[in-house]
């Protein structure tokens, strides 16, 4: 049986989908702006600042439970690999949760590390730096470190601190670009600039550095639908990011957008309305830039909105056609076994009819009850992986 320990350390509530498997480090604790409308995570919460000695504690510590964990593997026979016996052993005994994580990481093998909260751009760059320095000796076969910003913090560093925080070993940047119209950006509160989005994104390019844009389709509106998708297409088209990652909207309760979706001073966009603004977006995306499109979220309607401009461009706008060009019965079948992780693809209609025969039925019972009753429950299934 492994021995009992009680090493630990802090991680935070969230990380991107593409960093499921990455070992999760805590350098700041929440956001320190923290007032977009559409976002309900740290609501409540304050941001504070880590020390560089808090953190490279809770380094070494990560590397303590590492050595642990492939000496008990070692121990039970396995010469210091993490099989499924290992594992299967630590999750069934009293370990912490982030001992747990460790393990798991171990277990997948990615040699990916994301550090959290939301914005750690926001450190001074000398401590980031010792930090990420101090990272790299602890793990020096980590193939990647991965970080949340804001396109206004990383505006204020200079391109000098950008590119020593690369050479310490920060690899990629995760930024919520959320949109490139500035009317958008003022009435949700982001805080940030068209113009300081495209200064942000062309330093972290120019330093060397992978870069994620998160994009979210809907948060214009029914009002600034066009400007929102537009405007946005031309602010990622003078940044030309590794990535972009469309994240559409939705607002639970619990996010303040939710009052003015209330109050009548924001109207969403239906599901297939938000599909055509993708439409209008990858149109005006210009065929001189080789970003990567990714549609990796269980919240996006198609997730089959992937590849590389501009080789793909066409292809990505023949999987919105395929989909409007559904019937509007498909479209609402769809649409529920989309946001019920049934269906992943418009091509998984036709793969199991007793799938789309059972959906078909739940259709014809929920609009027997109402015109609305459709949508509520639609909606309802988007918003719990909010």
């Amino acid at each position: 049986m492994i021995p009992e320990s009680n090493l630990s350390f802090e991680q935070g509530p969230i990380r991107p989908p593409n960093e499921a498997r990455s070992l999760l480090l805590r350098v700041t604790r929440n956001c320190p702006w923290n007032q977009c409308l559409f976002c309900p995570v740290y609501k409540g919460q304050k941001f504070s600042l880590r020390t560089a000695d808090e953190i490279k504690k809770d380094i070494q510590t990560a590397r303590d439970i590492v050595d642990d964990i492939k000496a008990f593997s070692w121990k039970v026979g396995e010469r210091g690999l993490i099989t499924h016996s290992v594992i299967s052993a630590i999750l069934n005994n009293n370990h912490s949760y982030s001992y747990q994580s460790v393990a798991m990481w171990l277990y997948y093998g990615t040699g990916e590390c994301f550090l959290q909260d939301a914005d750690n751009f926001i450190m001074k760059t000398r401590d980031f730096v010792e930090i990420l320095q101090f990272l790299r000796e602890k793990f020096p076969d980590l193939t990647r470190v991965t970080t949340y910003s804001r396109s206004r913090t990383v505006s204020r560093k200079s391109l000098s601190e950008i590119k020593e925080i690369k050479q310490a070993g920060l690899d990629r940047v995760h930024i919520g670009l959320e949109s490139g119209c500035d009317q958008v950006l003022k009435f949700i509160k982001k805080g940030v600039t068209a113009a300081q989005h495209i200064d942000a994104g062309k330093k972290v390019m120019e330093a060397g550095m992978s870069l994620s844009e998160y994009i979210m389709p809907g948060l214009g509106g029914e009002t600034l639908w066009k400007e929102h998708a537009t405007d946005t297409a031309r602010v990622l088209n003078q940044i030309n990011s590794h990535y972009i990652r469309l994240r559409s909207l939705r607002v639970p309760m619990h996010a303040p957008l939710y009052q003015k979706l209330m109050n009548g001073e924001f109207t969403m966009r239906t599901d297939d309305q938000v599909v055509e603004e993708i439409k209008l977006f990858i149109e005006t995306l210009d065929n001189t830039i080789t970003s990567t499109i990714t549609s990796d979220h269980i919240m996006n309607l198609l997730e089959e909105i992937k590849g590389t401009l501009p080789d793909d461009k066409e292809n990505m706008l023949y999987v919105i056609k395929k989909y409007q060009d559904l019937s509007e019965s498909e479209r609402l079948i769809y649409r529920i076994g989309r946001r019920g992780g049934l269906y992943s693809s418009t091509d998984d209609l036709y793969r199991d009819q007793s799938t789309y025969d059972k959906i078909k039925k739940l259709v014809s019972d929920l609009s027997s009850k109402g015109a609305d009753e459709i949508e509520q429950f639609i909606n309802e299934m988007a918003n719990r992986y909010v």
